[in-house]
């Protein structure tokens, strides 16, 4: 018999993290914890308000698959107890975590993946004034890809000219969090296209994003929160050119390997993305990371402490950390 865990925790950001719809100065998580003969899985998740999660929405969501859980409900049996999201993150990633220590074996060894090796992640400069961003910038100059956080239009312009002066080797990426009008689009792209800037992700509202397929894409565009799980590809054909797969979105790493296979099948590029939280929420995805056209996995940097032991990370380079999970 299993017993569940749910464990509401708080973790202290440096400084502030800032994108369009608004900042915040603390990373609030959720952790599910499974146990069963002696064992513990854990699994992290952050609940997302912009798709009508909360705390208490995403615990009670736990709290009503609790039964069938502690019943012994597989992972494939989750995707029908539970709808994609942070709820179902938490607990899918805790059970791969608890079959690995059962078994004896690595969760990349009972997925049938290659084990997972370092990769090059994403450091995130949030929105702010052109000025402080190149600022922030110029202290990672050194990092191999920054990704910017804009979507105020027009003024994301001088934003990403003062980062690319203040960076100027450093391959940078753009995230406009829904922040753009269709009528925009074509002066932005041209003026990114001309600052070297490799993709921009979600320029347009999910649902709003039709604009998309009638426009020439000087730069190739990702699907944030326009692609949640696989379910998801048959509407992102012609509008985008990546997809941004985050376990809080496909509601776990069972969904998200699948995922990844259908995007790379459909003609997607491929992005592994994260939310501000810790190296637990991270670990997971660092297996669908293999491989991956663009890894943003930096959550754990933002932090003013991280989980001890936590991934290890070394500059922009993030490798695995053995005790962590999995």
């Amino acid at each position: 018999m299993r017993t569940l865990g749910v464990e509401r925790q708080e973790w202290p950001i440096r400084g502030a993290f800032r994108i369009s719809r608004g900042s915040k100065t603390r990373a609030e998580v959720l952790v599910a914890n499974v146990t069963a003969n002696g064992a513990t899985g854990r699994g992290e998740c952050v609940p997302y308000r912009r798709y009508g999660e909360t705390f208490e929405k995403v615990r009670k969501q736990i709290e009503d698959a609790r039964k069938a859980i502690e019943s012994g409900a597989s992972r494939e049996d989750l995707l029908d107890l539970m709808a994609a999201g942070a709820a179902r993150n938490a607990v899918d990633c805790a059970l791969w975590d608890l079959e690995a220590k059962l078994s004896g074996a690595t969760v990349h060894e009972l997925a049938g993946l290659p084990a997972p090796g370092p990769v090059t992640t994403a450091f995130t400069v949030t929105l702010e004034t052109p000025e402080k961003m190149a600022e922030e910038a110029a202290r990672n100059a050194h990092r191999p890809l920054l990704k910017l956080k804009l979507g105020e239009g027009d003024a994301d312009i001088a934003r990403a000219r003062a980062v690319r002066d203040a960076a100027p080797d450093s391959t940078l990426v753009v995230d406009a969090n829904e922040g753009w009008k269709p009528e925009q689009l074509d002066e932005l792209f041209a003026a990114f296209a001309e600052l070297d800037v490799k993709m921009v992700e979600q320029p347009l509202p999910a649902g709003g994003d039709e604009a998309l397929a009638g426009i020439a894409r000087k730069v190739p565009v990702c699907a944030d929160e326009s692609c949640h799980d696989s379910s998801s590809l048959p509407a992102l054909k012609g509008r985008y050119d990546i997809v941004n797969i985050k376990l809080d979105k496909t509601g776990g790493l069972t969904e998200a390997l699948r995922l990844r296979e259908a995007a790379r099948a459909a003609g997607f590029q491929v992005m592994v993305g994260c939310m501000v939280a810790t190296s637990l929420a991270m670990a997971p995805a660092l297996l669908v990371a293999q491989g991956a056209d663009f890894v943003d996995v930096d959550g754990p940097l933002m932090l003013k402490q991280d989980r001890e032991p936590g991934l290890r990370f070394d500059g922009s380079i993030v490798a695995p950390a053995g005790d962590l999970w999995g």
